[in-house]
Parts: C-alpha cells; sequence; structure tokens
C-alpha cells in the first residue's frame, strides 16, 4: 500500500457571503507519487478543492470550513500558509498572473528567499529546477521573453524548487496552445513518472487527463461523484455528458461503435488502446462507408475581405507576415489555426486596421483599410475578444449594447431599434436593466456580441472564444457563431481547440511562422495530418482513427471528423467477444 501524501476527511466548505456549499463532505486520500486528476464542470468545485491542500482555503477567503485536510501529516488548519508552501506547489491556469520577477533566475529564488533558504542552496536549487522543466539556458531572461509553454514551465520551476512533497496544478494549460500544452504535459509526466513528484492535476484537457493520471476524481456541485481509474471513468460517456464534460474522442469512438453491437468489452480512453482495439474490430464488422454528400459549398460574389501580398514587419525587426494572400466572401464560416507566433493575430489585426501592411493591401468591401475610418470598419466588422469582460464597460446591459450606436451618432430612434432588435436576437431582452456582470460568463459573452450585432456588421471575429472555457461554455459561445452565420453573417474563428470545430466550420486556414501554409474545407485541412503537425497542431482522435482504419482497410474512406461519423462506417449486427 503506497503511502498516503494528502487526505481529505469530510471537509465541506463555503465561501464568506455565499448561501451555497462549494465543497460537500469530501473524503479523498492522495498517495506518494500517484498522478492525481480532478475533473468536473465550470462550478464543481475544483479550484477550491485545489487550495484547500496548501491552507488558502479557508485561511486566507474566510468562510465556513468544516472537516480537516492534512499533507504530508500536517493539519491544514493548524500551520500558516507560509508553512504549507513549502509542502505545496501551486501552479494555476495563467502564468502571467503568477511571474513577478525581471529574469528567470530571479523568478526561481523569489520563495526560496521569502523561505530563508540560504544563498549557497539557492544558487544549487536553480540550475536543478530549470532542468526538471528543461529550460536550461534561459536563466537571465525576462520571463515577458518566453512563450506561453515556457512561461507555464518557469511557474512550475519555480513550485519544484521550494522541493514539495505535492505539486497542485489547477488548469496549467487552458490558456496555452497546442505547443505551450504538450510542453507542460510532457513535463508534468516526466516529473510524476521520472522523479516520484505527486501530482495533482485539474484539467478540461480529457485525452490528455485520460492518458497520464493514475486515478481521477470527478466532482459535481461540489461533491465527489466518481473517483476511480483513468479507464473507469472516462469510459463512462453519459456519466460524462451529464456533468457537461467531454470524453475523449477515442472513448467516444468506441462507446457508439458499442451501442451498435459492435464487440468492444472494454471501451480505450486513450489513443494507444484505441488504435489496438481497432484493429480487432475492424476485423469483425463490415466498414461502410457513409453516403452523405460532403462536397464544400463554395460562394460566389465579391469578396467582404481580400489581402494580396500582406507583409508585416514589426519595428523589432520580427517579420509576422510573408506575402498572405487570400479572399473570404460573404456568408462563409472561416476557422484559422495555428500555434502561437504562427501569425493569427497579426492577421486579424489588419482587418481591423490596428496594424497597417508593411507592404501589400488589406480591402474590406473593395476599399482598402487605410482609407476606412474607425467607425467605417465597426459598421462592417465587429470582433469578439477572449475575455468578454475586457469589452463592457457600461452599468446596463441595454447601455452596453446602445454605447457604441450612440458614439457613431445614430439618432435616438434609430439607437432604440437596433438595441431592441440586437438584445432580442441573442435573448437579452429581459436581463436590459441588469449589469452585465452580474451575468453568468457565457451571458456576458451574448452582451458582447448583441453590442456588435447591434451595430450590422457583415463580419463577425471570435479571437479564441474556447480559451478557459469548460465544454458547456465553449459549445454555448460556438453554437451563438453557429446562430450568427444563420443569419447571414461571415464568421471568422480563431481557436486551439479544432475537437470543437467540425460542426461549424466550413473552411480552414493554416497559419505557419507568418504564412499561409493551407487554405482548404475543413475535411480537407484536417487530414493534412503532417501540415498540421508542423506548426504543432493535432487533429481530433477521429481524424486519426480514420486514417488509422484506411491503412488497416486498405481502402480509402471519406475523410471523416468525428466519432460519430466514423462510428457511422460500423456494420455490427452481432455481439459477442473479441476473438
Amino acid at each position: 500500500m503506497s503511502e498516503i501524501i494528502a487526505a481529505l476527511d469530510k471537509v465541506s466548505y463555503k465561501y464568506p457571503r455565499s448561501s451555497d456549499f462549494v465543497l460537500k463532505n469530501i473524503d479523498l486520500t492522495i498517495r506518494k507519487g500517484e498522478f492525481f486528476g480532478v475533473i468536473g464542470p465550470t462550478g464543481a468545485g475544483k479550484t477550491t478543492l485545489c487550495l484547500t491542500l496548501n491552507g488558502i482555503v479557508p485561511q486566507f477567503y474566510g468562510g465556513r470550513f468544516f472537516g480537516h485536510v492534512h499533507v504530508a501529516g500536517l493539519d491544514t488548519l493548524d500551520h500558516p500558509i507560509s508553512l504549507m508552501a513549502s509542502h505545496v506547489g501551486a501552479v494555476f491556469d495563467d502564468p502571467e498572473t503568477q511571474l513577478i520577477a525581471t529574469s528567470v533566475e530571479n523568478e526561481i529564488a523569489f520563495a526560496l528567499e521569502n523561505l530563508l533558504v540560504s544563498r549557497e542552496e539557492i544558487m544549487a536549487r536553480i540550475p536543478r529546477a530549470l532542468a526538471a522543466v528543461r529550460l536550461e539556458g534561459t536563466e537571465k531572461k525576462h520571463p515577458a521573453e518566453l512563450s506561453g509553454g515556457q512561461k507555464q514551465r518557469l511557474a512550475i520551476a519555480a513550485a519544484l524548487a521550494v522541493q514539495p512533497d505535492l505539486l497542485v496544478l489547477d488548469e496549467p494549460t487552458s490558456q496555452l496552445d497546442p505547443v505551450g500544452a504538450q510542453e507542460v504535459f510532457a513535463t508534468v509526466r516526466e516529473l510524476n513518472k521520472e522523479l516520484g513528484m505527486t501530482i495533482v492535476m485539474a484539467s478540461h484537457a480529457a485525452e490528455e487527463m485520460a492518458e497520464y493520471s493514475d486515478r481521477v476524481a470527478l466532482l459535481s456541485h461540489g461533491e465527489l461523484a466518481a473517483l476511480g481509474g483513468p479507464d473507469e471513468i472516462y469510459s463512462q460517456i453519459e456519466r460524462l455528458l451529464q456533468n457537461d464534460l467531454r470524453p475523449p474522442e477515442v472513448a467516444s469512438t468506441f462507446y457508439l461503435i458499442q451501442k451498435k453491437g459492435g464487440p468492444i468489452p472494454k471501451i480505450p480512453v486513450w489513443m494507444g488502446e484505441g488504435v489496438e482495439t481497432l484493429k480487432k474490430v475492424q476485423k469483425t464488422c463490415e466498414i461502410t462507408p457513409p453516403r452523405e454528400n460532403w462536397t464544400a459549398r463554395t460562394y460566389g460574389g465579391e469578396p467582404l475581405l481580400s489581402l494580396k501580398d500582406l507583409k508585416h514587419v514589426y519595428p523589432d525587426g520580427t517579420e509576422a507576415l510573408h506575402g498572405v494572400s487570400l479572399e473570404i466572401r460573404e456568408g462563409e464560416y472561416v476557422l484559422i489555426i495555428g500555434q502561437n507566433g504562427a501569425g493569427k493575430s497579426t492577421l486579424v489585426k489588419h482587418f481591423l486596421n490596428l496594424l497597417k501592411p508593411t507592404s501589400g493591401s488589406v480591402k474590406v468591401g473593395g476599399v482598402e483599410t487605410s482609407q476606412m475610418t474607425v467607425s467605417d470598419l465597426a459598421r462592417r466588422i465587429g470582433y469578439v475578444a477572449q475575455n468578454p469582460d475586457n469589452q463592457i464597460f457600461n452599468a446596463t446591459v441595454g447601455e452596453e449594447v446602445a454605447f457604441a450606436l450612440k458614439g457613431l451618432g445614430y439618432a435616438a430612434e434609430e439607437v432604440e431599434s437596433r438595441t431592441a432588435e440586437s438584445l432580442a436576437a441573442m435573448g437579452l431582452s429581459e436581463a436590459r436593466e441588469m449589469h452585465p456582470l452580474s451575468l453568468p460568463k457565457g451571458d456576458r459573452a451574448r452582451v458582447v456580441i448583441a453590442a456588435i450585432l447591434a451595430m450590422k456588421p457583415e463580419i463577425i471575429i471570435f479571437d479564441e472564444p474556447t480559451t478557459g472555457q469548460d465544454y458547456r461554455g465553449a459549445k454555448y459561445i460556438l453554437e451563438i457563431s453557429r446562430q450568427l452565420h444563420q443569419m447571414g453573417k461571415t464568421v471568422i474563428v480563431i481557436t486551439h481547440h479544432l475537437y470543437l470545430m467540425p460542426e461549424y466550420a466550413e473552411r480552414v486556414l493554416v497559419m505557419g511562422k507568418g504564412t499561409l501554409l493551407m487554405d482548404a474545407p475543413i475535411r480537407e485541412a484536417y487530414h493534412a495530418v503532417k501540415l498540421l503537425q508542423s506548426t504543432f497542431l493535432m487533429p481530433p482522435q477521429a481524424v486519426l482513427l480514420t486514417q488509422e482504419l484506411e491503412k488497416l482497410k486498405g481502402q480509402p474512406l471519406p475523410k471523416l471528423l468525428t466519432p460519430d461519423e466514423l462510428a457511422g462506417c460500423f456494420r455490427c449486427n452481432h455481439s459477442g467477444r473479441i476473438p
């Protein structure tokens, strides 16, 4: 029996001025050397659970706390946070909020200095911590010079330097691009498997959690709804969906095949298992490709947006775009993908005239953006930022939606008409007199979109709308984008979450190192696996399984994108065990 490193005994907690308990009678033990996953929808209590492990809950927040938490033999109620910090390292979702020093080595030294570690020992620990997260050679760099993934790995290094018994990570990859997320998961797995570090991680990254975790706790409404190995937790597809959690696509695929009578005694939850199961199942089931007509739609007419040989060089000499040319027409739904630094944001800033071309041209509706005013562009292009709260500054929902219209000098009657129409379109009429920030996050996004919609733009751009969202929140925003597209709007979405987009996007622009690597229908783009990997993107697991099935059968298949489409190829009118 492994040594217990942390234990929660009948823990219940509610924050000050809150009527509801965030944690409800949690009993839990975490073993030394374990990779312990914590999952659940937004509001389930994951972050609060993480904060109980270092005493921040309840010591910092106050509130009402019942039960006991012991870490490394210490009761978190009896020992100050400063002492618990030497036993529990903590890394949160946004590395920017954790990095405060002027150099990488100073960042690592900061916590050690506060713990009165000797200078000699600090100098010895810095290179060890950097080596553990593969950041050697960055000692003198300012943290701002690092990529998102490197910043998060630096936050992990700073936590490791304290030599904690337990490393707690709360959504450490939610703000990162695929490269950064892979870096962090690889680092954490190495710390766990090779150095024996005990890990507690809360995350929505279903595929990675299914592969790396030893055990997983599912929280729902503050209660421990399920606890078990990842094979057990992630194969319970219906339970995950009931809790607004996205199952790994490999698990969803074989769950659907199993429902059709496929001989699958055990649903695989990570890709390696999925490929082995596929090899067996395809021998006993007939593979019949679907007959749907998936020909990509074409759009005629003059382009709404056109770029010709667009080049942009920043003042420091960085060439961010290298002669990009493309056209986007009325009614399209376009997805822009690529790693951080690929040029996506620079590209979109040119659409909005926030950046000027170094050379080349950008036209909106046939007019050079350099000849258009901010108000001209605002009437034609709406922009929804990653965090809707950054775009809200009025006291009521109605005032927020009307604000830009008033600023552009529309008559009072026109302002009222457009405001009412936009609020109704977004289902916000009854919230008109409410403060926007009093609404749930999804509804705050609707307020921003309503304000944009009131301008009656032809193009609406969503910049990383799913980052930091759970599955329910991400789908909520994307359903709005679908509504707008059905209203005839041209929709452009930038996201790293490729698995979310097959239901929505029609066309994909793949950016890499400032160039347009591919401009193609989504089925063609998602199946260009090597191209995607060259810009550090990973297609959905259903795409990889489709290509694996093609190899096994030696026959071409349609370019399938989702678990439903792939499972639809299987004809298994029998039950039984895999031979």
